[in-house]
């Protein structure tokens, strides 16, 4: 029998793997409270309305459409080359351009430009897209995505931020008015 000053073997290891647990659980924690917290921590509130610049309107000749690269704005050390997107531009004339977002609006597979046919197309599931971007066949229900764009300078910047897509402030804007069914 043991006294009350003294400590048994089995009460030290209870103590001791108590203590272990906590450690443990204290390395374990960090990341998860650092992920939950990152959105107030990291402060880049701004990023989503910045302008990416494109480069010269002179590098898009009128009625072509170019495959441009261009760097997310709201990146972080470790994305690498996953950074850099793809659009493409057209450049209608003189300073009217549009400017597509390269996934298809059905699964955001990525779409070709094919100058011959003039069309965009979805290798994924047979989507085609005028040179316009509006719909032309296959499943999705609507055309191309498009980034707002400005020319300032003799530079097309775009607002990359924010992604053109369903549920954005970009894309609403430019959605064809449904009606309902009689």
């Amino acid at each position: 029998m043991t006294t009350n000053d003294e400590i048994s073997r089995r009460r030290l290891f209870v103590k001791l793997g108590i203590l272990f647990n906590t450690a443990v659980a204290a390395v374990l924690a960090v990341p998860i409270v650092r992920y939950f917290f990152s959105s107030v921590t990291r402060a880049r509130s701004g990023v989503y309305l910045s302008w990416v610049s494109l480069g010269p309107i002179d590098q898009f000749p009128e009625g072509e459409t170019r495959l441009v690269t261009f760097r997310n704005p709201y990146v972080t050390p470790t994305d690498g080359k996953t950074a850099d997107l793809p659009c493409w531009v057209r450049r209608v004339q003189g300073d009217q351009l549009q400017v597509f977002a390269i996934n298809c609006a059905h699964l955001g597979c990525p779409v070709r430009w094919f100058p011959q046919s003039g069309l965009f197309l979805c290798p994924c599931h047979g989507g085609a897209y005028y040179r316009d971007g509006s719909r032309a066949a296959g499943p999705p229900e609507r055309g191309l995505f498009q980034y707002s764009y400005k020319v300032e300078n003799g530079l097309v910047s775009i607002k990359a931020g924010e992604l053109p897509t369903p549920g954005s402030s970009t894309a609403s804007s430019k959605l064809p008015k449904r009606y309902p069914c009689a």
